[in-house]
């Protein structure tokens, strides 16, 4: 059978695209020994680094001209300007359908023992800064080190401390510097490729939050070396609009970035707070309480602090209207319980509990209101009656759906009763003196009233789902 030229062309293209394929593969699954041997750039003691750039601007930048491995979600656009010698990679970290899987990890391009991520614009004016590095990690007992760039905002250390149950970073002044938990400013870091790899979002940006909010929690080091590295001699984003842009860009990507980390509240030393969870115009962080154990408490979270925020604020406004009206009021199940325990909302907690006098509702403006259909007041809160029962819920919004139940309750033969009873262990009747008289008593950063009684030990809504005690 003859070929034509154009079956010959397809044979040969075929042909041409598994043999890459192959190569790949194989590359892939050699010993990270066997790898090294391939080219690479070697310092002068024999140490080996590769350098990786992950942080820059598609659309203004100035990759360094030497071996370089250049890592970006998909195909910068602009083009880059690639330095056009040996052992320089673009690895494209977004799959495709026309590219094998390992052309989308960066490991693949890196065979050395050590990786410098290296931030666009930092250029190394002594010789021998990178094996320097390199031999400080290798003798020293960080798992990082750093040095930072001759830039408007060089890297100083930070100590930081990340607790996932609470949603939470917490950045102060490192106690023991030069050697810190994290780094603010521009930097040089050098880690070991395999830990940098293990790490479960290793290249996510900005690379400088990403990379020490993961590091920190795991308790590893990072040493602030005293040499510096310069800044490129034409240095990138050096108009007003392109830093602007970069800017905004960076802004949205480090969003983008605590919120899929599960961060929810950012500290800095000095007070300042940073949210990124939920608020007034934006849905709660959580779905449908199922057994009245929410989603989070599965995953070893407590109440993220925004919703728990959230909550505060709601807690306080109701009380005010209440009080304004003439409704006696008191905390009720979880909620007298967290104010006993804590002061606060209980922290795994989801809603806040108030009893009121059923006689009591007349004289309020809202549940008046609320009696004939869902309300929403001048301050945005939305007072309506619940769809489980015979009981009042006030929520924080029209978007987000954080709550107090209002439960009326009336004196029957001295006792305390009410017409909706949920199976909760705290739902029950109680004699009229306890609420003989209301005592004040500190609750989310107000003070509120309750009735002299039992508090139980603190425990999830549901032990039998979810157990505090035993976590599962």
């Amino acid at each position: 059978m003859r070929l034509t030229r154009c079956q010959a062309v397809l044979a040969a293209a075929i042909t041409l695209n598994l043999l890459v394929l192959f190569y790949v593969s194989w590359l892939q699954h050699q010993p990270r020994n066997s790898r090294a041997r391939s080219p690479r750039r070697v310092s002068a003691t024999g140490h080996r680094v590769t350098v990786l750039v992950r942080e820059f601007e598609a659309f203004d930048n100035a990759v360094p001209e030497l071996p370089v491995v250049v890592a970006a979600d998909t195909l910068p656009y602009p083009p880059l300007a690639l330095p056009r010698i040996p052992n320089v990679h673009l690895a494209l970290l977004q799959p495709a359908l026309d590219r094998p899987a390992a052309a989308s990890r960066p490991e693949t391009y890196v065979a050395t023992e050590f990786v410098a991520l290296v931030p666009d614009g930092a250029r190394a004016e002594a010789p021998g800064q990178l094996e320097r590095m390199a031999e400080a990690l290798r003798t020293g007992s960080a798992r990082l080190v750093a040095a930072p760039v001759a830039t408007a905002n060089p890297a100083r250390c930070l100590a930081l401390n990340v607790s996932l149950r609470e949603w939470t970073a917490r950045y102060g002044p490192a106690s023991a510097a030069p050697r810190c938990d994290a780094l603010d400013g521009d930097a040089v870091v050098l880690l070991r490729a395999r830990d940098l790899f293990n790490l479960s979002a290793p290249l996510a940006r900005p690379v400088g939050t990403s990379l020490f909010l993961q590091t920190a929690l795991r308790g590893w080091a990072v040493q602030l070396l005293d040499l510096t590295f310069a800044a490129a001699r034409q240095p990138p984003l050096a108009t007003a609009h392109a830093r602007w842009k970069a800017e905004r860009e960076g802004r949205a990507r480090r969003t983008a970035l605590l919120r899929a980390l599960g961060i929810r509240l950012v500290s800095w030393e000095g007070g300042r707070l940073e949210w990124f969870g939920c608020s007034k115009e934006s849905a709660r962080c959580f779905g449908t309480v199922a057994g009245d154990t929410p989603s989070y408490l599965y995953e070893g979270r407590w109440t993220p602090p925004c919703c728990l925020r959230a909550l505060r604020d709601t807690a306080r406004y109701v009380v005010g209207v209440l009080e304004a009206a003439g409704v006696r009021y008191w905390l009720e199940g979880g909620s007298l319980l967290g104010a006993a325990r804590h002061g606060d909302i209980i922290p795994w907690d989801y809603d806040v509990d108030l009893g009121i006098y059923l006689e009591d509702v007349g004289n309020c403006e809202q549940l008046r209101g609320a009696e004939a259909g869902s309300v929403v007041d001048e301050r945005g809160f939305v007072w309506e009656k619940a769809v489980e029962g015979d009981f009042f819920r006030v929520q924080y919004s029209e978007s987000n759906h954080l709550h107090v139940d209002l439960w009326p309750f009336y004196p029957r033969n001295g006792v305390m009763t009410k017409d909706t009873w949920l199976d909760h262990r705290q739902d029950v009747e109680f004699p009229e003196h306890f609420l003989q008289p209301l005592v004040p008593l500190p609750f989310a950063g107000f003070v509120a009233q309750f009735g002299p009684g039992v508090i139980e030990n603190p425990e999830y809504p549901n032990p039998a789902l979810l157990s505090f005690y035993t976590g599962g």
